[in-house]
């Protein structure tokens, strides 16, 4: 399906891999021309050299830790000719109430929550004199499911839910669309860090992961393209009523209100 993406702008944050590669890949595809950033150099120059090698697009990468002053100023002033914003950078601690300290929580919530917001805060604004666009924000759905071993990321995704929702309320006034995705577990590295934490957790052991699996629906966690293919259908011309809302994607975990 042609998207008519071609030529778009983007910026996806944290692209070095994981999703956040994958949905450059995508967009790649479509024709999308990117602004990729990440903490790992050399990460996002490997990726950066294999979507230029396969497709007919540019390819600017600026490696930044996006919890470091200045490093939102740096995007704000090498991107302002974007037409679409990829909040996806962040990886909030998983744990208990009593296992997350405040520093860690707070460090967390910096890159996610506090990192979505800002980039919100600055590039809407450009987005808008560009003749409007999209912005999405993937936020996961520990934000609708509220497990007590994952308390700093289920507060912080539903912060981001509603910020998502009131933000892309009226934006459409301005031409532009705001829009969450909720990933449930996904193939990615992070996906198995956290099931060897549950493991630990549950059975005082690492070695459990293959059994959690089994608890996810089909057996397995989404492919990255089932969560890459989808943002680039939201932020395309044929989800183009769509703002405001944010769209779960885990196989129907949230619904039955279990993580696993």
């Amino acid at each position: 399906m042609d998207l008519n993406l071609k030529n778009k702008i983007a910026l996806i944050t944290g692209a070095s891999k994981g999703i956040g590669a994958a949905i450059a890949k995508t967009f790649a595809a479509e024709g999308v021309n990117l602004y990729l950033t990440a903490r790992n150099t050399k990460q996002l120059e490997t990726l950066k050299i294999e979507l230029q090698k396969k497709y007919s697009v540019e390819v600017i990468t600026i490696p930044l830790d996006l919890t470091e002053a200045d490093s939102q100023k740096i995007l704000f002033e090498n991107c302002k000719d974007i037409n679409i914003l990829i909040n996806n950078a962040g990886d909030i601690p998983s744990g208990s109430l009593f296992d997350i300290d405040e520093e860690a929580w707070r460090k967390g919530w910096e890159l996610k929550v506090f990192g979505y917001i800002n980039l919100c805060r600055g590039f809407y604004p450009m987005i808008k004199k560009n003749g409007g666009g999209v912005i999405i924000n993937n936020i996961g759905n520990g934000g609708e499911v509220y497990d007590p071993l994952y308390i700093a990321g289920a507060v912080g995704n539903s912060g981001l839910m509603s910020f998502t929702k009131a933000l892309g309320g009226n934006s459409l006034e301005d031409n532009i669309r705001v829009i969450g995705v909720n990933p449930g577990p996904v193939e990615t590295e992070r996906i198995y860090k956290i099931l060897k934490n549950r493991s630990l957790k549950l059975y005082g052991d690492e070695n459990h992961v293959q059994e959690l699996l089994k608890r996810y629906p089909l057996g397995r966690p989404a492919h990255v393209r089932e969560i890459s293919d989808l943002i680039a259908f939201l932020a395309s011309e044929k989800s183009g009523y769509t703002s405001g809302t944010v769209v779960t994607v885990d196989g129907g975990i949230s619904s039955r209100s279990s993580i696993i």
